[in-house]
């Protein structure tokens, strides 16, 4: 029998995220050239401030930014700028100055801990290790983001707290897109909730399992940091976390969480421009002129 999550780190709530930010972006050059992708704007606000956000609003505590080379910009976002503070401050440009301080965490509320080589998104996560402890933890990744409320993690912590183990999120694509993405093999289905046997990266559609595609969000108990340590490279001669997932989905449980609402995949160019438009018909201040301006376009 499955254990819930092996040990007493069970149904200990989720109090941390590892949110993978070394990457390079290499999808959506030239844009990252000199910028992190991580701080591309969809509307007003940088990705990672989406990604932050959303993790608030589940009610993590901790988040730890797995970074590299060339994203110290990053760290600079979640801190204080001095100058631009008091500018804004004597201008009485008062509510500037508080969309700036929302964005400032608690002190020792982030985290970050560095990734030295490309080695995959396994290797991003087990670089977390030291920080997360004998926790289950979520993690995020930066190129989807979640505008809505309550957003896919919310929905991810309230179903841990009736199942525990480990948990990915999910959403059904058309049966022929299945060899994009990882998909689930499923056993049973209770509302919103999927019991899994397993995954399987990219299958062609006449081999695929389901047409439930894994979105970049997952709880997971800390035993996936030791499946890490000796995983070998998998697909693109990368540590893939999935591989490790699936070795831990023979000794503890794993469910999907069929979530509510969209969410934005900005780690493609095409991707990125849907977010685009999606958030910016829907802004409060400017979403009509923009929905009215978008009718017009040929």
């Amino acid at each position: 029998m499955k254990d819930h999550g092996l040990g007493e780190s069970a149904m200990k709530p989720v109090r941390k995220i590892v949110i993978p930010v070394a990457g390079l972006g290499t999808r959506v050059l030239p844009a990252t050239k000199t910028i992190p992708k991580e701080l591309l704007t969809v509307v007003d606000r940088p990705l990672i401030d989406y990604v932050v956000d959303e993790a608030r609003d589940a009610g993590i505590e901790h988040v730890v930014l797995v970074t590299g080379r060339g994203k110290g910009a990053i760290e600079d976002y979640f801190d204080h700028a001095y100058e631009l503070e008091a500018t804004l401050r004597q201008k009485s440009k008062t509510d500037i100055l508080s969309e700036i301080e929302k964005t400032i965490p608690v002190a020792g509320s982030v985290s970050y801990t560095r990734q030295q080589a490309p080695l995959g998104l396994g290797h991003a996560v087990w670089c977390a290790r030291e920080l997360i402890g004998d926790e289950p933890f979520a993690i995020s990744l930066p190129d989807e983001i979640v505008a809505h409320r309550p957003g896919f993690l919310k929905q991810m912590v309230d179903a841990y707290s009736s199942v525990g183990g480990n948990l990915v999120a999910v959403e059904e694509v058309p049966p022929a897109d299945t060899s994009k993405y990882g998909v689930i093999a499923p056993k049973d289905r209770t509302g919103n909730l999927i019991e899994m046997s397993g995954m399987v990266e990219k299958p062609a559609p006449a081999d695929a399992p389901s047409n439930f595609r894994i979105i970049g969000r997952y709880i997971l108990q800390p035993e996936i940091f030791a499946l890490l340590e000796n995983q070998g490279k998998g697909a693109g001669g990368e540590i893939q976390l999935t591989d490790s997932m699936n070795t831990l989905n023979g000794q503890q449980t794993f469910h999907a969480v069929v979530c509510d609402g969209l969410i934005y995949d900005c780690g493609s160019k095409l991707g990125f421009v849907k977010a685009n438009a999606a958030l910016g018909a829907n802004h409060p201040e400017f979403g009509a002129e923009f929905k009215s301006f978008l009718k017009s376009i040929d």
